[in-house]
């Protein structure tokens, strides 16, 4: 938008554009003759920049929210190419997410649910800790276990950063129908939650 500044404001014009015939040729960021993914990459990997040199450190553009960085991460998983203009927007909002931790450790509801045959668990860690998540029957038998290993504080809540279970048990059997129970760990913090798997 030609204030100097990429930011929320860019991203927000780009966004709007997609898709459609070129109007504003500043929304054209790579200038290939169409608004798509691509240059919804760029503006994301120069997002809090003056220049386009890189900052040295990671400063939150003032007004980007959690919600809106999951949002654009979101667009650009759905739209990723695999070129390095996705790569660097992707790892930029990515350093985003790292900055805005979360005040407090929380386990979210699955998503889907009920579901067939997938299912992504979303969490968020206000210190960063050891997470693991164990499923269970409704008869309290343990069904698999997931090792997330050590993760840094930050927010787990999209595709691409929450906890993901394929709907199988400990041998790569697929599960039956009904009600389980999943544990999430992350140091001394623990929650259980409910879910459904129906076919």
């Amino acid at each position: 938008n030609e204030d100097g500044i990429t930011d929320l404001a860019d991203l927000a014009l780009v966004s709007q554009a997609m898709g459609k015939p070129v109007e504003n040729p500043r929304t054209d960021v790579n200038r290939d003759g169409v608004v798509d993914g691509e240059d919804f990459a760029l503006v994301a990997a120069h997002l809090g920049e003056e220049t386009a040199a890189a900052p040295s450190h990671v400063a939150v553009p003032a007004g980007l929210t959690l919600e809106t960085v999951e949002w654009a991460l979101n667009v650009l998983h759905a739209e990723n190419t695999g070129s390095a203009a996705f790569h660097r927007g992707i790892a930029r909002l990515e350093q985003f997410l790292a900055v805005l931790v979360p005040d407090e450790t929380l386990l979210l509801a699955n998503y889907p649910n009920p579901f067939n045959p997938e299912t992504w668990i979303p969490y968020q860690l206000a210190k960063p800790a050891e997470v693991s998540v164990s499923i269970y029957s409704a008869d309290g038998k343990l069904v698999r276990r997931l090792a997330f290993g050590y993760q840094p504080a930050g927010v787990y809540r999209i595709r691409s950063r929450a906890a993901y279970w394929d709907g199988k048990n400990a041998v790569g059997e697929s599960v039956a129908s009904g009600v389980y129970f999943y544990t999430f760990s992350a140091g001394d913090f623990t929650a259980t939650r409910k879910m459904l798997v129906v076919k």
